[in-house]
């Protein structure tokens, strides 16, 4: 496996830790799909399949390697029809480049959210060496545990515990550095108070319309923090608690709307798919205007919908031209228009121009001369207990 690394400390650690020892299987697509159309799932280990099994862990790929919170039993493996992924071996470029973008330094104590395989925990242990201490949770107890297994077979002893990562880990605070390898809708309050004055939080910011920006924020003395989103688009399963919920059934939804005006639109949902890196930040930003609305697609139409206040947009396309129809306390499409045009105005800024501020309860995301494009994040949500 080859990973481009300039930090010759980052490429030592990379050389040394075998991303093997961490991934005894994974799920990769069979081809098939069950009578519902959905796809099954095919267990690779190295007792199936070494060769492939070889190649893909050599590979600078994601792996899949839990559905639906279920930890496999990888000496026994069986299919999978369905299920949403609910852990996974990070492809290690991105790894790497989340520890080298949380600038890590000797001496420094540094928390990880989500432990997931392991790998990249022992990527932290093998930089840092005995020079500072890393400590790593994860929600899952399974998972935490075979992760465990791996790091102490490859001499790797970092603090371990399972918990919610959402309320940081109080035993061993204060951190120089909380990294996550999670995404957030908003940061946790705990995180910031566990960081040191002068330490530093890398995290994923993620939302129900599935957009992403990471940023990197400076913790002050005052408590608050500030710092800006970084370039590049990565994705991170969402923190469990902070999952998009269930809307419903489409029809239902759509029904809300039925009487109400239709008009034509200035931008089309198409814009929420585009499948380009100022596309997917396009689509951040829209998420920033609708934190609490989500995509449903169901035949010709498109509906975005709010669970939280019973808001709703359909939007059906007519011979190529778009009309949309809103109902509830909210006007969700002509939010994401009025932030489309803003953007617009300002030539399409990169999210390397915008920068994020906490004080308090308050989260807020800023271009850095644009005016109006300034958003609020939502009110925090409480980790489960």
């Amino acid at each position: 496996m080859t990973i481009v690394v300039d930090d010759p400390v980052w490429r030592r650690a990379v050389e040394a830790v075998p991303r093997r020892r961490f991934v005894p299987g994974f799920y990769a697509d069979s081809g098939k799909r069950s009578e519902d159309g959905l796809i099954v799932w095919e267990p690779v280990t190295e007792a199936t399949d070494r060769e492939r099994w070889a190649k893909a862990i050599n590979s600078d790929t994601t792996l899949i390697t839990q559905f639906d919170g279920d930890e496999p039993d990888w000496d026994r493996p069986v299919p999978r029809v369905g299920g949403a992924p609910t852990s996974s071996s990070t492809l290690p470029s991105l790894v790497v480049r989340m520890w080298v973008d949380a600038e890590l330094e000797d001496g420094h104590d540094v928390l990880e959210i989500g432990t997931g395989t392991g790998y990249s925990t022992a990527l932290a242990c093998e930089r840092l060496g005995g020079s500072g201490n890393v400590t790593s949770v994860e929600v899952d107890g399974h998972r935490l545990s075979q992760a465990a297994e791996a790091l102490y077979a490859c001499g790797y002893v970092p603090d371990l515990a399972v918990a919610d990562g959402l309320y940081g880990y109080w035993p061993c605070a204060p951190y120089d550095r909380i990294v996550a390898a999670c995404s957030v809708r908003t940061v946790p309050d705990a995180w910031v108070t566990q960081t040191r004055p002068g330490g530093k939080i890398l995290t994923t910011l993620s939302g129900w319309l599935y957009g992403y920006a990471r940023v990197l924020l400076t913790v002050r003395d005052d408590g608050t923090a500030e710092g800006p989103l970084l370039p590049g688009t990565i994705s991170f399963m969402s923190a469990r608690v902070q999952e998009r919920p269930e809307p419903g059934n489409p029809t239902h939804w759509a029904s809300l709307a039925s009487n109400a005006d239709a008009r034509a639109v200035r931008h089309g949902p198409e814009r929420l798919e585009a499948a380009t890196e100022e596309g997917f930040f396009g689509r951040f930003l829209a998420q920033l205007a609708v934190p609490n609305a989500q995509l449903v697609t169901s035949g010709d139409t498109t509906c975005l919908i709010d669970v939280t206040t019973g808001s709703l947009a359909v939007l059906a396309s007519n011979g190529g031209d778009w009309h949309v129809r809103q109902a509830g306390p909210l006007r969700l499409w002509d939010a994401v228009e009025d932030t489309f045009d803003l953007w617009d105005q300002a030539d399409r800024p990169g999210p390397g121009s915008f920068r994020m501020s906490i004080d308090g309860r308050h989260q807020r995301i800023h271009h850095v001369t644009a005016t109006g494009l300034s958003f609020t994040l939502p009110a925090a949500q409480a980790p489960s207990s």
